[in-house]
């Protein structure tokens, strides 16, 4: 898939195709209307349906992890309006029927399942399988349900849900009795499986033509494990500082155990790569216990995360916790490199106990002239003479540049720490376009 150069350029076109993709049945309507007589509320309620059904289609293409889609936002904003887009979707296609019952209680007899047409049982199995969907994925955690068990449902509702629906529209055949029309929904339907395909079949296959291998396993404070890896068999990943990879351990990557991490290695050495994880959950429990040489597959690398994308008189890392991994990555690269500009690393966590990496900052910070390392410390020991508390507007007024212009402002942590910082620097008149930050949750 080609890729432009420019951001901008390249983000105001997918968005302006997912549009055209998105309103295509309005489009058509106007291109070429469907016969009359069924009133303005029966037509919209069609038309709601159709756009819905064309936004889960497009789901399965923004999932796939395209680069020359996520490149221009990062996968992280790729993903989370996947998730907010799926609910307009969800919303819209409810509405379409419920609209249908209101305008004539003739559409309710369709609710019979057994004695319904096909075509409306379809319609009634893509709808229940659209909102365990979407109640499996907002309430995930509250219904304790296992990521990997998760996932597997998720493509599967995915799939019916669509594939259901989309013969729902056929069976109705009122707006794809025309050749062309119905061409444009099977092109529509090539992509969005098409996408499944390629991100569960080929790209498992091309991720196994280069296998990893576990060299060792270090730990961290703060319940912080460093998994190395080396290449078997080719020159390894290169990637941009900042930057992260889906990791699978052992056996296939055809496994749905697949989990998002970022680098913490150098980007531009692909002999040795590394990903540091904090135990949090039920398999990065398991890290710890990873064996060297345990087999490992990594798609990516992934995500805009990356000073590397910009020109910029210096650096602002803002962290907290293991959200720190990409910044040491980026100042171990920019190391290597001997890149001297500043860099201001601010990084918060609960204990001086807790510091991963604290060891490593020590090290960057005599071999970085241009380093300057601030510890917030939430509960500080009693001898503690830096900084205190939470990171806040007072905080950061103290330690970011007094010109704001021409500087970089990295962000990376859980989301209430990410919401403050971020919210503090625009009270600093920091200019947006200069503020990047990266989620932790992206599944």
């Amino acid at each position: 898939m080609f890729q432009m150069k420019n951001p901008w350029v390249a983000g105001t076109f997918w968005i302006v195709l997912y549009l055209l993709v998105t309103l295509s049945p309005l489009l058509i309507l106007l291109i070429h209307p469907a016969p009359g007589g069924r009133g303005f509320w029966i037509e919209f309620s069609a038309a709601l349906g159709y756009v819905g059904l064309a936004m889960m289609m497009l789901q399965f293409a923004l999932t796939a992890r395209f680069d020359a889609i996520a490149a221009p936002y990062g996968i992280d904003i790729v993903l989370q309006y996947h998730r907010y887009i799926t609910q307009v979707a969800f919303a819209l296609i409810l509405i379409h029927p419920i609209i249908l019952f209101f305008q004539d209680a003739e559409y309710l007899r369709l609710l019979n399942f057994f004695e319904a047409p096909w075509r409306a049982r379809f319609a009634v199995i893509s709808t229940i399988s659209l909102i365990l969907l979407v109640v499996t994925s907002l309430w995930r955690e509250k219904l304790k349900l296992n990521y990997e068990v998760w996932r597997t449902s998720h493509g599967i509702l995915a799939v019916a849900t669509v594939g259901l629906g989309l013969a729902h529209a056929f069976g109705v055949n009122y707006y794809l009795a025309l050749p062309w029309k119905a061409m444009l929904w099977i092109l529509l339907a090539l992509l969005a499986f098409g996408s499944l395909i390629y991100v569960r079949l080929i790209k498992p296959w091309l991720m196994m033509q280069k296998p990893y291998r576990v060299e060792t396993v270090v730990p961290q404070r703060g319940d912080v494990y460093t998994l190395v890896l080396r290449p078997q068999g080719h020159e390894g990943i290169r990637f941009l500082p900042g930057q992260f990879a889906w990791l699978t351990l052992d056996r296939s990557p055809y496994r749905i155990q697949e989990h998002p991490f970022s680098f913490s290695s150098n980007g531009d050495r692909g002999d040795q790569v590394a990903l540091t994880i904090k135990a949090v959950g039920d398999f990065t429990n398991t890290i710890k216990n990873v064996q060297p040489g345990t087999k490992a597959f990594l798609d990516g690398p992934h995500g805009a995360f990356t000073p590397d994308r910009f020109d910029c008189a210096g650096l602002v890392l803002i962290a907290n916790g293991v959200g720190v991994t990409p910044m040491i990555s980026i100042m171990i690269t920019l190391a290597e490199r001997g890149d001297h500009r500043p860099i201001r690393l601010i990084y918060a966590n609960g204990s001086w106990d807790d510091v991963a990496f604290r060891e490593d900052l020590e090290y960057l910070n005599k071999r970085l002239d241009s380093l300057t390392v601030t510890h917030v410390i939430k509960e500080p020991p009693e001898d503690w003479a830096g900084e205190s508390g939470y990171v806040d507007k007072d905080l950061l007024a103290r330690h970011i540049p007094d010109n704001r212009e021409g500087w970089r402002y990295f962000l990376c942590g859980s989301p209430r720490f990410l919401d403050e910082a971020e919210k503090a620097l625009h009270e600093l008149k920091v200019p947006a376009k200069y503020i990047h930050m990266e989620h932790f949750n992206l599944v």
